[in-house]
């Protein structure tokens, strides 16, 4: 193939892809108002917990978002997300190699959330204001095996890509790899969706990277439903950045967090996953030292966790900690895109 067909070639990659992520943004900013209407109608609010995992009341959360307690704002709007992701999917990008494993995540991870959401605004408030922490880690971790043995069982993948080093194949380990995954990003994402814009700027970011990353690697399908998530996410960005008008709740936040864990496993950048989405590794790490260290220490390593809020209690206003982690998550792309070139990602 000559220089001239190839650059035509991705020329029509570039164009289909970015027609998809504008087809989901127009989707999604058309079915926002829709959500609206009945959320606010249906009082969809979000009932805030007020205790802690480890039992203890959550004096100084409570104390930082004291002014959104006092108003009405309604969760669960990650189903835009998800229901634009999956129409522009099935309508114009579906495929068995490429796409259909991240759908199913995306779709069966927001399932998850769904029922979370569900019981937190039909329920009282305080305490978890939601499913227990065990029941949603063992839906996740289902769902994570089960697609993970069609990703290794079906299509076949048995290696995993080690930067500069070469494929490592571990055969039948990739389902509990890939379950890992799926599992860790999740939770991640879920975590990190605590300020207004946080999660769902993150995430944004995130799939950009992996949709550049799948590009370049000629996997132009899965590059598309990368850039359509891209696409739905600056809709929801658009309504939710401070003060929101609404919250994505766990519907979207392990949503996006499952199927970004799919999408780092089907462009073969495990170890690349937590460069791209360090700033989720930071937060959800942080939430667990925290645990961690109430349980065997007795004291706590943060004034409040994850550690966003942490940097709220010592005075930094919520937008910028949201921007600057932003900042901090483009720049991890960068890195994550350069280690992809470099590292042997791309072929």
């Amino acid at each position: 193939m000559t220089g001239t067909s190839i650059a035509a070639a991705l020329t029509d990659d570039i164009t289909t892809i970015l027609l998809l992520s504008s087809a989901a943004f127009i989707l999604g900013m058309l079915l926002t108002p829709i959500y609206t209407f009945f959320a606010y109608r249906n009082k969809f609010w979000k009932k805030q917990r007020t205790t802690s995992t480890t039992g203890e009341k959550l004096k100084v959360f409570l104390r930082l978002h004291k002014e959104k307690f006092e108003r009405n704002i309604p969760t669960m709007a990650g189903m835009i997300t998800v229901v634009t992701v999956t129409v522009i999917t099935l309508l114009f990008n579906l495929d068995r190699a490429e796409t259909w494993l991240p759908l199913a995540a995306l779709v069966g991870g927001g399932l998850v959330g769904l029922v979370d959401d569900i019981i937190n605004i039909r329920g009282r408030g305080g305490g978890v204001a939601g499913l227990r922490s065990s029941v949603k880690f063992m839906a996740i971790t289902v769902l994570g095996l089960g697609l993970g043995w069609y990703f290794a069982m079906k299509l076949g993948y048995d290696a995993v890509h080690l930067p500069f080093l070469g494929d490592w194949v571990i055969g039948w380990w990739m389902i509990p790899l890939f379950a890992f995954a799926v599992v860790a990003m999740g939770n991640a994402v879920n975590i990190s969706d605590g300020l207004d814009g946080l999660a769902g700027g993150l995430s944004a970011i995130a799939y950009a990277a992996f949709g550049v990353i799948a590009t370049l690697q000629g996997h132009e399908l899965l590059a598309g439903f990368c850039f359509t998530v891209l696409g739905a996410l600056l809709a929801y960005l658009w309504f939710n950045i401070y003060p929101a008008r609404f919250f994505m709740g766990d519907v979207g936040s392990f949503a996006l967090g499952t199927s970004l864990g799919v999408v780092a496993m089907m462009t073969n950048t495990f170890f690349l996953l937590p460069v791209i989405g360090i700033v989720f590794v930071i937060e959800a790490g942080s939430s667990s030292l925290q645990i961690l260290s109430k349980k065997y220490l007795h004291r706590k390593v943060f004034l409040s966790a994850p550690i966003h809020h942490h940097l709220e209690a010592i005075g930094w206003p919520e937008t910028k900690v949201t921007m600057r982690f932003w900042v901090l998550g483009t720049g991890a792309a960068f890195v994550g895109i350069l280690l992809a070139l470099t590292g042997g990602h791309i072929l």
